[in-house]
């Protein structure tokens, strides 16, 4: 398989899809852009797509040979959806396809999981990134970011536990590698950054580059899962706030190599980002 074809990028204005889709079209790749409102990301060509309406897949698919895969945000059961399409995409011509999971979520665990069990068997080529939590939580429009911005606090349920924290950039160009060498991983990777840190870490970080006082609330399991559930449904809340829980256990206290093996370089810090975001205002 060449880098020829055409890399349909599903999610292309979120916070990986739109950096893929930048990276290949910067490195000469042909790219299709799909989101739902089918809004111009870089040179991409731009597609309508959602996941639940199948009326815009077949326009998404034509003439593509390979797909980097966002999940519908916020679906519990995402194989129920993403299955019947990665197969109507096999049929399309699709032979390989990159899946974004998540480190927390493993082979065959819940939601998403599923259907990193199943890439394998749908095609030839694959891989399933399993990046760290992002970097850009603290600098975008995740709750994190918002609690910096309004009030300079940062409100977890991870208490001293760290996080290998990875750059959307980073990902991005692991995903590049992975959608364009001339051999797919046909493999997991989990990515990280450089570094484990704690949420005291991030926030005294915060605090030395942009000068703002920021601090790290620490909240427990039942606070932050009632907090949460005042603007998600409470099944929902309980498992993000889970996932802070097993933070606090040490479930994310780790770092890979696999940015710096993959892509050739090392991954960025996390102050290098704040540095990077704060001098482009």
């Amino acid at each position: 398989m060449t880098a020829d074809g055409t890399t349909l990028v599903i999610g292309a204005t979120g916070t990986t899809g739109s950096r893929s889709a930048a990276q290949l079209t910067a490195a000469g790749h042909r790219v299709r852009a799909a989101s739902r409102r089918a809004v111009p990301v870089g040179g991409a060509e731009p597609v309508r797509f959602d996941w639940y309406d199948t009326a815009t897949h077949a326009a998404a698919l034509d003439g593509v040979d390979r797909v980097y895969l966002v999940p519908p945000v916020g679906d519990s059961d995402p194989a129920a959806t993403m299955l019947p399409f990665l197969r109507r995409a096999r049929t399309a011509g699709v032979r390989r396809a990159v899946l974004l999971s998540s480190s927390a979520i493993p082979e065959g665990g819940p939601a998403v999981g599923t259907v990193h069990r199943a890439l394998p068997g749908l095609f030839g080529q694959w891989a399933v990134l399993r990046p760290s939590w992002f970097m850009q939580n603290f600098t975008g429009t995740h709750a994190h970011a918002r609690g910096i911005r309004d009030d300079g606090v940062i409100r977890t349920a991870t208490a001293s536990g760290r996080v290998g924290f990875v750059d959307a950039e980073d990902i991005a160009a692991v995903a590049v590698r992975a959608l364009t060498d001339e051999q797919a991983p046909n493999t997991d990777l989990v990515l990280t950054g450089p570094e484990a840190l704690s949420h005291d870490d991030i926030a005294a970080v915060v605090t030395e580059v942009t000068g703002r006082s920021v601090t790290h609330c620490r909240l427990s399991y039942e606070q932050l899962r009632d907090r949460l559930a005042a603007e998600v449904p409470r099944e929902f809340a309980a498992m993000l706030a889970g996932l802070d829980r097993a933070i606090a256990d040490g479930a994310e206290d780790r770092v890979t190599d696999t940015v710096q093996r993959v892509t050739g370089r090392p991954p960025g810090t996390f102050r290098a980002l704040l540095e990077r975001e704060t001098r482009n205002g």
